[in-house]
Formats: C-alpha cells, sequence, structure tokens
C-alpha cells in the first residue's frame, strides 16, 4: 500500500507498454533519451512478470518491477529492481536499477512508498541491502535518498565499473 490511497503492485506482461514508457520518460529526465535500446520485445523476454491470476507468482526474468498506481488509476511511478547478492553477508539484497515517478505525481510520497515496498521485499527474502546508483548531478534526488525519511548513505569507498558494447565483446573474446 502506498500513501493517499495509491496502490503497489508487481507488472504483469500487460504492464510492458507502460514500463516502456516510464523508462523513456527517465531518459528524458537524465538527457539521455538516444541512450535507450530496450523495446516491448525486449522487456518481455527479459523481465520478470507478475501472473495476474496469482500474483505470487512469476514468469522467468532477470528483473521484477513494482508499479505504482494513483487513485485516479493512472500509473505513475516504478522501481524496476532486480536480486544482489553479497559474499559478506552471505545472504541476498535487491539492486534498484531505476526509480521514476512522473513529475507530475511527485511530492506525494510515492517515491518512498516505492522504496518502503521494495525495503519490504529485501527483509522477505531474508536479505540485508537495498542498493542502487544516483547520478551526482541530480542533486534533488540525492537530497531525497539522503534525508532522514528514507536514509541512504553515500558509498565513498566503491567506484562503480561497467564493461560494455565493443569492450564487453574483447573481453568474451578472451
Amino acid at each position: 500500500m502506498a500513501s493517499h490511497g495509491a496502490t503497489i503492485r508487481h507488472a504483469t506482461r500487460e504492464d510492458v507498454p507502460t514500463i516502456l514508457g516510464l523508462i523513456q520518460e527517465l531518459a528524458e529526465y537524465e538527457k539521455s533519451s538516444s541512450s535507450v535500446k530496450a523495446t516491448e520485445e525486449s522487456l518481455l523476454k527479459t523481465l520478470s512478470h507478475a501472473d495476474p491470476s496469482d500474483p505470487s507468482k512469476f514468469s522467468q526474468g532477470f528483473a521484477k518491477t513494482l508499479l505504482l498506481v494513483d487513485p485516479d488509476n493512472t500509473i505513475a511511478g516504478m522501481a524496476l529492481y532486480y536480486y544482489s547478492y553479497s559474499t559478506w553477508t552471505g545472504v541476498p539484497g535487491i539492486y534498484l536499477e531505476d526509480l521514476f515517478v512522473k513529475p507530475a505525481y511527485r511530492k506525494k510520497g510515492y517515491g518512498k512508498a516505492l522504496l518502503q515496498e521494495l525495503a519490504r521485499e529485501v527483509l522477505k527474502v531474508g536479505g540485508k541491502r537495498l542498493e542502487w546508483s544516483c547520478l551526482n548531478w541530480n542533486e534533488p534526488s540525492l537530497q531525497f535518498y539522503q534525508s532522514e525519511a528514507i536514509g541512504a548513505k553515500k558509498k565513498t569507498e566503491w567506484e562503480g565499473l561497467r564493461v560494455e558494447g565493443e569492450a564487453l565483446d574483447r573481453l568474451a573474446r578472451v
């Protein structure tokens, strides 16, 4: 349950066009629209979807999506996540790939509600960590994440690294 009568549920296959739209809106906000390569077809293949007849059952996939539905019945936001694992704690966690609330629905507690639901998901699987990254220029989001309401701490001793594109192809050919 979210604040102000909104609800949170896991996405089904039928939600894929909406998820793609939210991804595109997020990319536009981050000034990276041209970087979105996801399609409805790729999301249908790679996301895990809740079974509408039994929301506790999911199709096979690599990530799940929580959708926040406003009382006006509009999908106002999403949290796209996948399970991670910590060798040091020996238990799973969740990595939040993307959190997005449409601009018209911000300042209603919806971002916090999505993070609270993810925290419950972490605890449900016996996990210890909820982690994500935020662009260093996104000051409003950084302030929100580090606020007392959320309580996230910046990881200063770790640097994010990524291998992609031609470098990934080269690495795989070794």
